[in-house]
């Protein structure tokens, strides 16, 4: 073969699972009847459905958890009317004002819904990694906030009202975050978005800080009055270790970092299909809740054109079966060389060059 067999096929696929590889054909009757209701394919239109079922099962994740956080916050209004504390007012507004975080990952939600054009070649996925940033800057903000008001209790101690009332609502803010965080985690993690993952340890954060205000009061009620302030010292700690998991999955998200494992899974699907007698690079990267792929392999340089096209296509095949939320590879075929030819010659010098910079 003369020449070099790129093969970039947009043969995607349905990739909406997990880790766990269930995705495997089933076999007898109930394999039989699955494939005949719900036939397996990959067909663009498939990956387009499925890109689209992530993007709603995320939007349906924010929307149940939204109503979720409303009727906390709510509940801790009834309590902050009955029990007259403005500090738990304060903790209140805060929750309502946290919520609304769900509103521009709903919108990158939506932008990344929008086709691939000229400008967008990979599309509008990397909306939700922005939105992402915004996020963990809400997360640094709680810290501070949290930190702040530690702090001026600690100058300045108030008296703590109705203690019995503002255990209460510490409670009900603690199960409504953490169910809400559970929740979006998840969800986040099953359709591969980060951004979501990162706005349910926000409101994990929001769940700390009211088990904190629960903590603070029992130690009011025990008669320290500088729990309250002390608590609020450990809950910004709790926060900043939640940031700091929440920042790292955004930056790797945005430097296009992946798990290694991910990468060995590649080159060892691919260096077992026949024809494929090495594997010399693989490049992959996250755009949205989807992953794309690239790869350099090496095949015998007798086969004709054709010959390698189908090897490149069954390694195609492979990785799409084999490698979770994989929407798309290209695969490009070097020759291996037998001929004692260098068919890199025209383009090594700019690799050589680039590589001594």
């Amino acid at each position: 073969m003369s020449a070099d067999d790129v093969h970039d096929h947009d043969h995607d696929h349905d990739h909406d699972h997990d880790h766990d590889h269930d995705h495997e054909h089933q076999g007898g009757l109930r394999g039989a009847l699955k494939g005949l209701f719900a036939p397996h394919s990959h067909d663009a239109a498939d990956s387009v459905d499925s890109a689209l079922e992530a993007s709603r099962d995320g939007m349906r994740a924010l929307k149940i958890s939204l109503v979720g956080l409303a009727v906390t916050a709510a509940l801790q209004v009834v309590v902050v009317l009955i029990s007259g504390s403005v500090a738990l007012l304060a903790d209140t507004v805060h929750n309502f004002a946290d919520a609304l975080t769900a509103v521009p990952l709903a919108i990158a939600f939506w932008i990344g819904r929008r086709p691939p054009n000229k400008r967008y070649t990979y599309g509008y996925g990397r909306a939700e990694d922005l939105a992402g940033i915004f996020i963990v800057a809400m997360i640094a903000l709680s810290a501070v906030v949290a930190a702040w008001e530690a702090v001026h209790r600690l100058l300045d101690p108030q008296d703590v009202r109705n203690v019995g009332w503002v255990i209460a609502a510490g409670v009900i803010g603690f199960l409504g975050n953490e169910l809400v965080a559970v929740y979006r985690i998840r969800v986040g993690r099953r359709i591969g978005s980060a951004a979501l993952v990162a706005d349910g340890l926000h409101a994990r954060t929001d769940g700390v800080t009211s088990l904190g205000v629960v903590a603070g009061g029992l130690g009011v009620a025990a008669g320290w009055e500088l729990a309250d302030p002390i608590v609020g010292l450990v809950i910004t700690v709790a926060i900043l270790f939640v940031l700091k998991g929440a920042a790292r999955d955004i930056y790797r998200r945005l430097m296009d970092s992946v798990d290694p494992e991910l990468v060995d899974a590649v080159e060892d699907l691919l260096a077992g299909v026949p024809g494929i007698e090495a594997v010399e690079r693989v490049s992959i990267r996250w755009v949205g809740h989807e992953l794309r792929a690239e790869a350099d392999v090496v095949s015998d340089s007798r086969l004709t054109v054709a010959e390698s096209h189908r090897i490149a296509e069954e390694a195609h095949h492979q990785l799409l079966h084999g490698i979770p939320k994989l929407a798309r590879a290209t695969i490009h075929t070097n020759p291996c060389g037998h001929d004692g030819l260098d068919h890199h010659l025209v383009t090594s010098h700019h690799f050589t060059r680039n590589k001594g910079a």
